[in-house]
């Protein structure tokens, strides 16, 4: 019972981590709501492994981004469980976007999953090295592909 505390304390406090992620990547309530109880099912999961060598936020990007893009690639049905209701704040995030928000949201959306990851990882504060760490990029690729994902967003949030 210690450990199940301990491993719903820790990711109430990232759990706005894994609802931006889970938006990124889905745009139907439901399906968002599924996905992100399949995050936390795989964090559940693989809570043992966690052996602190990494930050925990760094852990939990991990397994949220490699839960999100398995199930994006390979389609099936996401049980539900109920116990996760019981993290702290599991749901949609009610917070209303302004429109230079959903503008960028919607941009975001338009690129491949992997630049959607990185920049993901950019806007959380991550630096070139643990975004390369988590993706499996060099700091100097990092840095490259974040050039070009801005560059990109420029041009998909020209005005018409």
């Amino acid at each position: 019972m210690r450990d199940e505390q301990r491993f719903l304390e820790a990711m109430g406090e990232h759990r706005r981590l894994v609802l931006r992620l889970v938006n990124l990547y889905v745009d139907d309530a439901d399906e968002r709501k599924d996905l992100e109880q399949e995050v936390w099912l795989q964090a559940w999961k693989a809570w043992p492994t966690f052996r602190g060598e990494a930050k925990l936020s760094t852990w939990l990007y991990r397994v949220a981004l490699n839960t999100i893009l398995t199930l994006k690639r390979r389609p099936r049905v996401v049980e539900r469980n109920d116990h996760l209701e019981q993290l702290p704040g599991v749901g949609h995030d009610p917070s209303i976007r302004n429109d230079d928000a959903q503008r960028l949201h919607r941009a975001l959306r338009l690129l491949p999953e992997t630049d959607r990851a990185l920049i993901a990882l950019h806007l959380e504060g991550y630096d070139h090295a643990e975004v390369g760490g988590i993706l499996g990029l060099t700091a100097n690729h990092v840095g490259v592909k974040l050039h070009r994902i801005k560059a990109r967003l420029t041009e998909l949030l020209k005005p018409d």
